[in-house]
């Protein structure tokens, strides 16, 4: 089964014809333009249905979609708590250097000596520099995810190599 990315999350209803509004999981919000089919999969339970976005637009930094054959508020209503998600072959494209969170979650970490750190939980975003959350042997650590920290970053191989000044890794 192709892997899938997350590009959105619906969060709520709006209006009376089936539209939902959802959270933007993407820092491409304009990969939305000319995106026709995608893949709705709610959070919990099973299931997963292929649907045609109809007509989307942004909205106090989200994304309203109206969905074909979804016209109903009751309608609109059975696609909360769902992820919007398109298969991996079709996302968008990264510079080098660059990584999708979903890439970075459950990489593990280690110092340049070789010191297992951990496994990356989330890549956490504050508005400055993004910090990857940390867990192992009993506690979390965030390191900030830039190049002087994260020396290697090997997706391939799912390890970042890190040089942390001295005291980020002290408790």
């Amino acid at each position: 089964m192709e892997e899938l990315v997350v590009i959105a999350r619906i969060v709520k209803t709006r209006g009376l014809r089936g539209e939902v509004v959802a959270d933007l999981l993407t820092d491409f919000p304009e990969r939305f333009d000319g995106l026709g089919d995608v893949i709705v999969k709610p959070l919990l339970g099973d299931g997963q249905r292929e649907m045609k976005i109809e007509k989307f637009w942004f909205q106090k930094g989200r994304v309203i979609l109206k969905f074909a054959g979804f016209d109903t508020v009751e309608a609109g209503e059975t696609l909360r708590d769902s992820d919007v998600c398109v298969p991996e072959a079709d996302a968008v494209k990264l510079d080098e250097g660059e990584f999708f969170d979903w890439e970075l979650v459950g990489c593990g970490v280690e110092t340049i000596d070789g010191a297992v750190i951990g496994t990356v939980r989330e890549l956490m975003r504050t508005g400055g520099t993004e910090n990857l959350v940390i867990v192992g042997e009993g506690k979390e650590f965030l390191i900030p995810f830039a190049e002087s920290i994260c020396i290697e970053v090997d997706i391939e191989n799912k390890v970042i190599r890190v040089d942390p000044p001295e005291g980020l890794l002290d408790f």
